[in-house]
């Protein structure tokens, strides 16, 4: 295909388009072009606080939008109005949502374009770019499996093809076929770092041979070649579904945001690129070809500029958000409706390790649309053996080996819940979820809250030292994530909780982090009813009573602390396992200590910034009057998880735990 270059003029073929799409085009890149230009006379006025400019780029995001149905989902970026004005969003809530109105989308909580909206078929952005990508390829992967003639379009700046997301998202897509297309509107700049610092390779589009990706270069200007190309594209992917990776040369005409200017860019080069706007050139086009009048352009701009001014007008009428404290904190979570299913009668003395393969396989039964993504999950049943015989049973289509790529395949999960699906996604260790933090914390956490949309995705953690793996396969690494509001956190200790709880994990539509401690896989039987339970989270559960010390704890530490009250018969302790930390039930903690008058709090993990420490501030704050001794917190050492065994025992807290139970009860 030639390309196009900057300092040459635009040139349109319009072949089998007729006028009336012609007109249309027209008509959807000029809209976004005057709200723009009405938004900068707003900004410089100080009516609004920001605003990312895509003047110069609106060919892309409308020719994009407007090859796709308005049933298929388009993942666009902040310089993409084209996209929600080609959707035919309602102005007035667009600009509600540029002032923080409730008439918005996200309530006041997000602004510009973070966020999504399944009315439109529109996924927003967040502010870290990548995960998108990964984003994209989920609601793609649910098509793929639904064997839906669908395409996923899914778009991002040059900047971002150098995060490891983009390379992560067009493997993976690759691999499974998924029907994506990736849109890259390279537009010069990185903020103020130009193209020869971001990338060596010529085009952008040269990256899809590395992936086994066909690619195509096109001028993101011309409003045609884009429409008419993306048309052509999508309908092939329809019928024979892949990735495919595109190329827009454009250029960003004003600044990364308004208030960084463009003093940067060299005068020759915004000139040059000045002559191929892509709405005046298209504009003289259609007038060169008697496909409109000057009288009809005229009439185009007087029916927008009304519509712009009616709809601002009803934005700006709009009374400011009032702060609702109980409403933010209700939005953090979707409402879940817990529903118990009791146990029947039959029991089987089963281990940990098998309570959660039967948790998974249960639940792939009642929920059809159940995808488990991981690691060497499929054939192979995943390093614990907790899949074996899966694909066999579900097939690979829902029990799928991933690339090693936990960032995007966290991902690929929001998009599975986005288009109507639910994941489980295993981290091989829990000590590899670092490399997954981003869109754990920052997308599915926070989508709820922002706006309105579920993350129905399950994170399995295979955790925690004892069993000399080392640093960085012994991690329990809770703490990460019940800092972060938004996500649940369950950590059982028992087979018969462990799948009870990840049953009710899997039916709720909110993002959960399941740690399954892996000294306990093998080590820990118990009477576990067949079939499927359910268990709420947030209860913990009251192992021993006692009116002396409240000893509360979770994961392995459960079973440390059972051992040293069997070597010390004479302590009467209310032992107390939290089994989720997110919710936490720290009410049956006030109560517990209200009657023993002591605690002592036990975690594997390191003691600073744990969540052991939040533990014992809420008990001062609440118990303080009913206490009779210092709250003790007891933890690991403060450095990695050793290797050798006998250094592995000393970070362990348990010998330090039977020291400080008996220092507290003789307090």
């Amino acid at each position: 295909m030639k390309v196009i270059s900057g300092e040459t003029p635009l040139t349109f073929a319009k072949g089998a388009l007729n006028s009336e799409t012609l007109i249309r085009l027209y008509k959807r890149i000029l809209k976004p072009r005057m709200i723009e230009e009405k938004m900068l006379v707003l900004l410089r006025q100080g009516k609004i606080s920001k605003w990312f400019s895509g003047i110069g780029q609106e060919a892309i995001a409308v020719g994009v939008c407007s090859a796709l149905h308005t049933d298929e989902y388009i993942l666009p970026m902040h310089r993409n109005l084209g996209v929600f004005t080609t959707r035919n969003i309602p102005l007035y809530r667009l600009f509600s949502q540029w002032q923080g109105k409730a008439n918005g989308f996200t309530k006041g909580r997000d602004r510009s374009f973070h966020f999504g909206t399944q009315e439109y078929k529109i996924i927003g952005m967040i502010s870290h770019l990548g995960p998108q990508m990964g984003v994209a390829d989920g609601i793609a992967l649910a098509h793929s499996i639904r064997k839906e003639p669908k395409v996923c379009a899914v778009f991002t700046g040059e900047g971002a093809t150098s995060e490891g997301d983009f390379h992560e998202a067009l493997n993976v897509a690759s691999v499974w076929d998924l029907p994506v297309l990736f849109c890259i509107e390279n537009n010069g700049y990185g903020l103020s770092t130009p193209v020869n610092e971001q990338y060596k390779c010529q085009n952008l589009a040269d990256r899809g041979v590395g992936y086994g990706m066909e690619s195509h270069i096109i001028d993101g200007n011309n409003i045609v070649e884009v429409y008419t190309k993306v048309s052509e594209l999508a309908e092939s992917i329809r019928n024979h579904p892949r990735p495919v990776l595109l190329e827009f040369k454009t250029f960003r005409m004003r600044g990364h945001e308004e208030a960084s200017g463009t003093k940067y860019v060299p005068e020759e080069l915004m000139k040059s690129w000045a002559l191929k706007d892509p709405i005046e050139n298209f504009r003289k086009y259609l007038l060169e070809e008697g496909v409109i009048t000057e009288e009809e352009d005229t009439e185009f701009r007087k029916e927008f500029k009304s519509e712009i001014d009616e709809n601002l007008k009803k934005a700006y009428d709009e009374p400011l958000i009032q702060a609702d404290r109980s409403k933010e904190l209700s939005d953090v979570y979707q409402k879940y409706d817990y529903k118990e299913v009791k146990t029947n009668s039959k029991s089987e003395n089963i281990r940990f390790v098998d309570a959660v393969s039967k948790a998974l396989n249960e639940a792939m039964q009642i929920h059809g649309n159940l995808v488990i993504m991981g690691q060497d999950i499929a054939e192979y049943g995943g390093v614990f053996k907790i899949t074996e015989g899966f694909a066999d049973r579900y097939g690979k289509d829902r029990v799928r080996n991933t690339p090693i790529c936990e960032s995007v395949i966290v991902s690929a999960g929001m998009g599975l819940s986005i288009n109507g699906m639910k994941a489980v996604v295993e981290m091989q260790f829990a000590d590899f979820v670092s490399t997954g933090f981003n869109p754990i914390v920052n997308y599915l956490a926070k989508s709820h809250y922002r706006w309105n949309e579920k993350a129905d995705v399950v994170i399995r953690m295979p955790c925690g030292a004892g069993v000399q793996a080392g640093p960085f396969h012994s991690q329990t690494n809770e703490a990460w994530f019940t800092k972060t509001p938004g996500l649940k956190v369950v950590y059982p200790a028992f087979p018969y909780d462990a799948k009870g709880l990840l049953t009710t994990a899997i039916a709720d539509p909110n993002p959960v982090l399941f740690f399954e401690h892996k000294a306990l896989y093998r080590s820990i039987y118990q009477d576990v009813p067949e079939g499927y339970y359910t268990l709420p989270l947030g209860k913990a559960a009251s192992l021993k009573t006692g009116s002396q010390v409240s000893i509360i704890t979770y994961g392995a530490g459960v079973h440390w602390a059972l051992e040293a009250l069997e070597k010390h018969p004479e302590i009467e302790a209310d032992l107390l396992d939290l089994r989720t930390l997110q919710p936490l039930d720290s009410e049956a903690i006030y109560q517990s200590v209200q009657k023993t008058g002591k605690a002592i709090i036990l975690q594997e993990d390191t003691l600073f910034g744990g969540i052991a420490s939040d533990l014992a501030a809420l008990i001062n704050e609440h118990c303080f009057e009913y206490l009779d001794g210092p709250v003790r917190r007891v933890g690991s050492l403060e450095t990695p998880v050793p290797f050798a065994k006998n250094l592995e025992d000393q970070f362990l807290p348990v010998q330090r735990f039977e020291e400080a139970l008996l220092e507290l009860i003789a307090y």
